[in-house]
């Protein structure tokens, strides 16, 4: 009995050894495959040409042995995806942005959830107590996207609902416009002593309406400025969550009867409905034009030469302005996680398991540090207390330098990969994203100190209804949430006649304007308006209502 019994140990110890043994060799090839080399192809609906040769993206490969070939839209990319989906060929890794339900309609993107559970640790502790709410629906809990919204963000910056000129501001003693009447005022006062800048004529607002540049424009505006609406796309949501389409909804009328006031009196740019998006910049750049209604993203390059060339007087001022004192500025409202405009993976990706270890490793503190900061010793250096820095050089060149992401390769990988936002700190208390109150703060220039000054506070921000004076959002904003291919349609239908639509609102006589604005709501009804905001209701309804549960757990 002894003898079996020591024969049995003996059996348990050699197959424990040998398990052990294996699970080690398993896991040692397991990281060696972590790290071999391979190529995915990624589809950015947002993207540009990258050879992925800058730095950062180099030092991405080093870490994970993955290069990204980019894919991107040249002819629109609902037609990119409509094809991808006819012939079968996928890229491995998409952003399709508004179509990612034409995707998961047709189950092209596979459900991550379980490569997550096995593989992507670091993915849920990026997005922490948002990660419940990546899932597609209450009855389609997959996870098809990773969200692009900076997890744990705080807005330090804003373009505000419309913009100024230092120079106007300045001209106008410091004046903080609060309403259109403000905004108008300011600009005539200024253009009648100012006809020319540097012998080219002054210009007191301008669009850009020739392309999809309407959107941010001519049509966002109407929203922040006429509804006090926080950013849903092409949509108004009231406090009960019933859903309108933007330019049906009461307000909007008393907007562009405003606009087309400002074409009619020459204060509107009279080529905005037919320049370029590169005439446009280069009318920013040349510094005569007065007011904006876009925002930063939209004109940031031109800007960028502004400053490049020390004309700070020329930059422009983000502000609160809304139709009048009644309606609240809600630049600062935080939104909810952006849950239908994300990363996924296609069913025709070469190695799923591959492209979650890739997708987890950008989530790690290592890789959010890369990617937002850049290389340490190169793009920032840490003080004698720890703390993460960047040179005034450096600051300066990513300030005015437009090439200096793409030669940098600083902030030109988180978006729209998984992100932390400005108030995320690593394990030593630094901040993850190189936007923080104190650089913020450091980075004024010298007309944006001014008047800091002048209205006696801390931040540009401060002049604005703060985020904690709005509920929390209780879903996802509307122009990234995945919706029905038919609402899809429908929307795109409703944006192509409001576009040329609210044109013709602005140019034509002010006594026509009654007509033009009665025929586009005619227009828009008959395009389905009323199904669409009927099942967008639906839809956002449903997601309150969850979110509230999950709040309340």
């Amino acid at each position: 009995m002894r003898r079996y019994f020591c024969a049995l140990v003996i059996g348990i110890l050699i197959s424990i050894t040998v398990t052990s043994c294996s699970s080690l060799q398993i896991l040692k090839s397991h990281n060696k495959q972590e790290k071999e080399p391979i190529t995915f192809v990624f589809y950015n609906a947002d993207g540009v040409e990258d050879p992925w040769t800058d730095p950062v993206a180099k030092e991405i490969t080093k870490a994970t042995g993955v290069t990204l070939e980019t894919d991107y839209p040249v002819n629109g990319s609902a037609e990119r995806i409509a094809l991808m989906i006819a012939t079968g060929e996928y890229p491995d890794l998409i952003f399709a942005k508004g179509d990612a339900g034409t995707l998961i309609d047709s189950r092209s993107l596979i459900d991550l959830s379980e490569l997550i559970d096995k593989y992507g640790p670091n993915i849920k502790k990026l997005y922490g107590d948002e990660y419940e709410k990546l899932r597609y629906s209450e009855d389609d809990p997959s996870i098809y996207q990773l969200s692009c919204s900076k997890i744990g963000h705080e807005e330090l910056e804003t373009a505000g609902t419309a913009q100024l000129q230092w120079a106007v501001i300045l001209a106008n003693d410091y004046k903080i416009p609060k309403t259109l009447a403000d905004y108008e005022s300011m600009i005539k006062k200024y253009l009648a002593l100012n006809p020319s800048v540097e012998g080219k004529k002054t210009i007191g607002i301008s669009l850009c309406c020739s392309d999809w540049h309407w959107y941010p424009t001519l049509s966002n505006p109407s929203g922040y400025i006429a509804n006090g609406s926080p950013d849903n796309g092409q949509w108004i949501v009231d406090d009960n969550f019933n859903v309108q389409y933007k330019h049906a909804v009461t307000g909007q009328k008393e907007y562009y009867q405003w606009l087309n006031k400002m074409y009619e009196e020459g204060i509107l740019d009279p080529e905005f409905a037919t320049q370029t998006y590169a005439d446009y910049l280069e009318k920013i750049a040349s510094g005569r034009v007065l007011g904006l209604l876009d925002a930063t993203w939209d004109y940031q390059e031109a800007e960028q030469v502004l400053c490049a060339e020390g004309k700070y007087d020329r930059t422009y001022a983000g502000l609160p302005v809304t139709m009048n004192s009644n309606i609240k500025c809600t630049a600062l409202r935080e939104q909810g996680i952006a849950t239908g405009w994300g990363i996924g993976i296609t069913k025709g990706c070469k190695d799923p398991v591959r492209a979650v270890q890739f997708l987890d490793w950008l989530c790690t503190d290592e890789a959010q540090i890369l990617i937002n900061w850049g290389i340490e010793g190169v793009n920032y250096y840490y003080d004698k207390n720890g703390k993460r820095c960047r040179t005034e050089e450096e600051v300066k060149r990513s300030e005015e330098d437009t090439n200096y992401a793409d030669e940098t390769g600083v902030g030109k990988h988180n978006y729209p990969f998984p992100c932390y936002g400005s108030k995320k700190k690593d394990e030593n208390g630094n901040s993850f994203n190189i936007t923080s109150k104190e650089s913020v703060i450091k980075s004024y220039n010298i007309a944006e100190k001014k008047a800091l000054e002048n209205w006696g506070v801390q931040m540009l921000t401060d002049i604005f209804p703060q985020a904690d004076s709005f509920p929390k959002a209780m879903y996802s904003p509307l122009w990234a949430q995945t919706f029905p291919v038919e609402v899809t349609n429908i929307e795109k239908k409703l944006d192509d006649i409001a576009w040329k639509g609210l044109i013709q609102c602005v140019v034509c006589k002010p006594e026509q304007f009654e007509s033009n604005w009665s025929k586009l709501q005619q227009q828009l009804k008959a395009a389905g308006r009323e199904e669409a905001e009927k099942q967008i209701t639906s839809i956002v309804k449903k997601q309150a209502k969850l979110w509230q549960s999950e709040q309340e757990d």
